[in-house]
């Protein structure tokens, strides 16, 4: 087996599928950030939600708000629905697992929020969950998927925005889902920070 080739191919591959996602996925991104941004602007604050690698894209999105991603600025209100393992283990063992976000919406959500919510297949229970909650509390949605979208793809309302990466393959899809926060990152603070 040659490793190298083996490696670079993964390299090659991941370069393709965001090459191939950037004309489908560029303006949908551009309206999810002017949304994202008018959230905060109007003192709101932006849920992430999503489970295994898509658990670790919600921590990284919050914290790249709360702290910074390239530039100095303010805090900006952003929570990961994936980090306290008390409300999550209390949650999934009186209700269930499929509870574990949305109360957490239901709970902390407002209207005028927006919702992350990411899943690689488009058909996790729980985040399915925590969008039927955001709607019922009037509040944005942002849907981080693949695979064509999966049963959130079909759910989603009129004004929410889909970012759903045109690949089945699930290492592409949260290594394009990773780019994507980025680009969410980017525009927020381009946008808050007035950067051309």
């Amino acid at each position: 087996m040659d490793l190298i080739a083996r490696v670079a191919k993964h390299f090659e591959d991941s370069a393709q599928t965001k090459l191939n996602a950037v004309d489908m996925m560029a303006a949908p991104i551009a309206a999810a950030i002017e949304t994202m941004t008018n959230c905060l602007i109007n003192g709101g604050k932006i849920l992430a939600c999503g489970n295994g690698g898509s658990a670790g894209d919600a921590q990284h999105f919050a914290a790249e708000l709360i702290g910074r991603f390239e530039a100095e600025r303010q805090e900006l209100a952003a929570i990961a629905l994936t980090t306290d393992t008390s409300i999550i283990t209390a949650v999934a063992n009186d209700y269930s697992f499929s509870q574990i976000f949305s109360r957490q919406v239901r709970g902390l959500g407002h209207a005028g929020d927006v919702l992350l919510a990411i899943s690689t297949s488009g058909n996790s229970a729980n985040v399915i969950e925590a969008i039927k909650s955001a709607h019922e509390h009037d509040m944005h949605v942002v849907a981080l998927t693949g695979k064509g979208g999966g049963l959130i793809g079909d759910m989603l309302r009129d004004d929410d925005i889909h970012l759903c990466v045109p690949a089945d393959r699930t290492a592409r899809i949260q290594e394009t889902h990773l780019l994507v926060i980025h680009c969410l990152c980017d525009g927020i603070d381009a946008l808050l920070l007035g950067v051309e």
